[in-house]
């Protein structure tokens, strides 16, 4: 039996005694059809390429003004064998590792442990491209809740969850909705696009999970035309991450720490009341039971709860790294992002070292002008000790005239 007439059966999207034919009632502009996901692709990649310009040409004077820095690197020398071991073996090499490379290179421990550092240290993202990703982040987040808040506001779902389930599947689809739509998986379809070339963080497994579950609960939502309730759903997300992005922007630039403390206080408390407080008691519970008022479960249910589960799950643990931020907050000890790039270790270890390596040049440094300081000595010494022999030369062929005289 072919595969995917048995995707489309009606038992897996339609309430129980509700048939295909029964939705084709709903005029074809207001009824959504499962080939208009085929959008999403186009819109992905004009994403893509709209972030480019945006990354390349106005994240950069916006940067500029809130006093983002570039970070001066200091490149490591080119070294073949070394550049072999970092790229295919570690970034990290064991004392034994160290031990080897130094017979095989011909170099010092220190000369080795300095190279991985100048090395490791390249591939720190700098502040700017991560002051970009946010601010394209944040100008989307804010474009699409103003956006969702103006289209839903006026629905009577906004203000009655009930109204969700009113006459479903019999609901004709809005084209503002249907945009709203085709946007937000567009977008978070150009992420997914991105990702091996966008900053690599320490949530990156839990961000493809995030993305995916999102596209499937966008991708399935709309083909069940659980559309009422999933733009709610987006629009609450859209909420908090405006938030999160704009204390990123802040936090990269230069003098803004309190504004950045404050943004992050209020993405905290907006977080923690749109995640763990509003999404489970309103949004889950309206697909969990509210639901039930207008139907009998059926597949398109559990998968659709089981999907919101998932993004709920994601929820809690974004949640502990919330916490573990306002802890150290609270402490005074708040310096970046829980959730921040994979080379955070790596940055804390080379603000320990950072004053060894300046040692280590100040000594090369000092080394180098002792060098000067003692060949010039040492020069002077010898013209003296040559003058001098000649001065005894000649006056001892003067007294030796004298004698003969």
């Amino acid at each position: 039996m072919d595969l995917l007439p048995d995707i489309w059966r009606q038992e897996y999207w339609l309430p129980p005694g509700v048939t295909w034919r029964d939705v084709e009632q709903l005029a074809e502009s207001d009824r959504p059809r499962p080939h208009d996901l085929l959008v999403a692709l186009p819109l992905a990649l004009g994403f893509v390429a709209l972030r480019y310009v945006f990354e390349r040409f106005l994240a950069p004077p916006m940067g500029r003004c809130l006093g983002v820095k570039k970070r001066l690197q200091v490149t490591a020398a080119p070294s073949p064998k070394l550049e072999v071991f970092y790229s295919q073996r570690s970034r990290q090499p064991t004392q034994s590792d160290i031990v080897s490379l130094m017979s095989l290179c011909g170099k010092t421990q220190r000369q080795i442990e300095r190279w991985f550092r100048l090395r490791r240290n390249q591939d720190r993202p700098c502040q700017t491209k991560k002051f970009g990703e946010a601010a394209w982040r944040f100008f989307f987040y804010l474009t699409a809740f103003m956006s969702g808040l103006a289209c839903l506001v006026v629905r009577p779902w906004f203000w009655d969850l009930r109204e969700c389930w009113r006459r479903y599947p019999f609901q004709p689809m809005e084209r503002a909705h249907y945009w709203y739509y085709m946007l937000e998986l567009g977008f978070y379809g150009s992420l997914l696009l991105r990702i091996s070339v966008d900053i690599k963080r320490k949530d990156l497994k839990e961000q493809v999970i995030h993305h995916l579950a999102t596209m499937f609960l966008l991708s399935f939502s709309y083909c069940a035309n659980y559309i009422r309730i999933g733009t709610l759903v987006m629009l609450l997300h859209d909420s908090s991450d405006i938030l999160l992005e704009s204390a990123k922007m802040f936090n990269y630039g230069t003098g803004w720490r309190k504004t950045c403390d404050t943004l992050f206080v209020v993405f905290a408390v907006a977080f923690l009341v749109t995640r763990l407080v509003i999404f489970p008691s309103k949004i889950i519970h309206t697909t969990l039971v509210l639901s039930m008022e207008a139907f009998e479960p059926f597949f398109g249910y559990y998968f659709f709860n089981v999907l919101l589960m998932v993004l709920q799950v994601l929820h809690i643990f974004w949640a502990g790294l919330i916490l573990r931020m306002v802890y150290k907050f609270l402490k005074g000890k708040l310096e970046k992002d829980e959730r921040s790039d994979e080379e955070s270790e790596i940055e804390e270890e080379e603000d320990d070292k950072g004053g060894e390596e300046n040692m280590d040049q100040g000594e090369d440094y000092c080394w180098e002008k002792s060098k000067n300081t003692l060949n010039s000595q040492l020069s002077m010494l010898t013209n003296n000790c040559v003058l001098n022999n000649l001065t005894n030369h000649r006056a001892s062929v003067a007294d030796r005239m004298r004698k003969a005289q």
